[in-house]
């Protein structure tokens, strides 16, 4: 998920570049509200790690 946070982040750069600010603003923003999703699911995978856990081997 991140790499298409990525892949929209570049396309906007260069479409801004290019002088295409209506592409380069929703690329944007499409990258911006899919980066804040995958740390979303990211922080979401952490806890839920650490609260299951490992039982100790005997």
């Amino acid at each position: 998920m991140l790499s298409w946070a990525l892949t929209f982040l570049i396309i906007a750069i260069i479409a801004a570049v290019f002088g295409f600010g209506g592409i380069a603003g929703a690329a944007a923003g499409i990258a911006k509200i899919i980066f804040f999703i995958f740390v979303v699911l990211l922080v979401i995978s952490l806890v839920a790690n650490a609260v299951k856990g490992k039982a100790p081997k005997v």
